[in-house]
């Protein structure tokens, strides 16, 4: 099962939604929202809740792309977002993610005991390309081991 197939089957937000994950790597998560009526907002557009759970949903395609094979000894956590819409979104908008620190690093410190934090950068774009949106979401990976 592909990362897109696994957040779309447990997460219920991204089905009620029809999120699109288009691609799920390591280095870049590229998550699309069709144009539905039913999460419009009052000008015809996504709805800014749609709109964030886009993003929220491309930053979690990449974290499990990124960190799926620690899962077994940490939870990856979001910690908070930020996100600043920037133009009027129309039609379908896609979400690319990016992380901000080598996943590397994030391990290393993982491995040191310590529960790493890290920001995944999403760019919310409209079919001709505009931006629409910009986020960060910084998340943890939180040890499994309830002494950490």
């Amino acid at each position: 099962m592909s990362i897109g197939d696994m957040l779309a089957a447990t997460v219920p937000m991204a089905r009620t939604l029809n999120l699109e994950f288009l691609q799920t790597a390591p280095d870049k998560a590229v998550v699309s929202l069709p144009d539905q009526s039913a999460y419009h907002n009052h000008v015809g557009g996504p709805h800014a809740g749609a709109m964030f759970t886009l993003g929220e949903s491309a930053s979690g395609a990449i974290v499990l792309a990124a960190f799926g094979d620690q899962l077994s000894r940490a939870v990856p956590l979001a910690v908070r977002a930020d996100i600043a819409y920037k133009k009027l979104a129309m039609g379908v908008v896609t979400a690319t993610a990016t992380l901000g620190r080598p996943a590397a690093e994030v391990v290393a410190e993982l491995d040191a005991g310590q529960r790493p934090e890290f920001p995944v950068s999403v760019e919310i774009r409209r079919a001709d390309g505009a931006v629409t949106g910009e986020m960060t979401v910084v998340w943890t990976l939180r040890p499994s081991d309830p002494q950490k």
